[in-house]
């Protein structure tokens, strides 16, 4: 099978990241008989010091005549650290995002048995915390308009915008992954203040009744992000808009142990796209001690949902565990008395145990 995907390191420990992704992704290509035909491009604070724009139309093309793309992150404190900045590198993720039509992002949070004892939370509070976030991606405080800061700066607008397509995309999209899961699915709004949250939970009452194997219910994000806390394991498939998932997904990931571990899928109308949900984490970059995990895994999920290749995805998950089980990690989740590992050392042992 032939597999052509779009790499985009991007900015921070991206590059360093991606390569050990790419390394895995070879190995196990090779192993099944697959030709791996990619191309890198430029994206992120990289791309506005070499074009001027975060998201060039050189690597929107390339995205698009590819049936994936492997993504590392973006962001820089050049930009990070000036308000007054016109363009941004997280501009290029939204713009991105916006024309691949990529509406959904897919997390699952997974709790690694050797890691356990990683996890702030008690071990038996985690210990079958098991479940999968859906973020809408293309609409919300993000997108919405108008949008910006007032001439002598001294106030700003957001708007938050959703219609009812968006709305019923994005759950269709949950209630099948419920119905492949346990059959349950929780809808996170703040239906008590938000009109748009009183129409994403209205809709979801209509659209309940057609899936009737599948145990809906309703929650306020407040009430979510303590549950979150105080009972992962209660969670199977959990949908929210923009803003309220990129907040509940990063608290999520530190259910695990670290954020170093949690990979996603972005969805939608053209190609998919797969990263890790952490940032560019500058002051690690060229230091080679970033973790490439959650990466790796991005890349087993760009073989199961891109590619239909499900026995090559779980071969990427079996080598992760294993290297954890061994004590091959990096520093951020290192156990004590173990040795930590550089980015390196880590890819290369997952590639060895590909190959053998």
């Amino acid at each position: 099978m032939k597999l052509s995907i779009a790499v985009l390191p991007g900015d921070g420990i991206g590059p360093e990241i991606v390569e050990q992704a790419l390394n895995v992704t070879k190995a196990v290509c090779l192993k099944f008989g697959h030709e791996l035909v990619y191309e890198t491009a430029l994206t992120g604070a990289c791309a506005i010091d070499a074009y001027g724009d975060p998201y060039p139309e050189s690597t929107h093309e390339l995205c698009m005549r590819s049936e994936a793309v492997l993504f590392g992150a973006i962001g820089s404190p050049k930009y990070d650290n000036d308000p007054t900045a016109k363009v941004r590198p997280e501009q290029g993720l939204l713009a991105m995002r916006k024309k691949l039509g990529l509406y959904a992002n897919v997390r699952p949070v997974t709790v690694f048995p050797s890691l356990i004892e990683r996890s702030p939370l008690r071990s038996d509070l985690v210990k079958d915390a098991d479940f999968v976030c859906i973020r809408e991606l293309t609409g919300g405080l993000y997108f919405g308009k108008p949008q910006g800061r007032s001439e002598d700066g001294n106030s700003a607008v957001d708007t938050c915008s959703y219609n009812r397509e968006e709305i019923e995309r994005i759950l269709k999209l949950a209630y099948e992954y419920a119905g492949k899961r346990r059959k349950k699915l929780t809808v996170v709004d703040k239906a008590n203040v938000l009109e748009t949250s009183r129409l994403w939970r209205q809709i979801a009452q209509e659209m309940a009744p057609n899936y009737p194997d599948i145990v809906t219910e309703y929650m306020f994000v407040d009430n979510a992000a303590m549950r979150l806390i105080q009972w992962p394991a209660s969670f199977d498939v959990l949908v929210t808009e923009n803003m309220f998932g990129d907040i509940l997904t990063d608290e999520a990931s530190v259910i695990t142990g670290s954020l170093g571990l949690l990979p996603s899928a972005s969805v939608g109308l053209h190609t998919s796209v797969f990263e890790p949900i952490h940032g560019s984490y500058p002051q690690a970059a060229g230091k080679n001690i970033a973790n490439p995990l959650a990466t790796v895994l991005s890349a087993a999920m760009m073989f199961e949902y891109a590619f239909g290749l499900m026995e090559e995805g779980a071969l990427i998950r079996k080598a992760v565990a294993a290297s954890m089980d061994a004590g091959v990690v990096t520093e951020d989740i290192v156990l004590e008395g173990q040795k930590p590992r550089t980015t390196t050392e880590v890819g290369d042992w997952l590639v060895n145990y590909i190959n053998g």
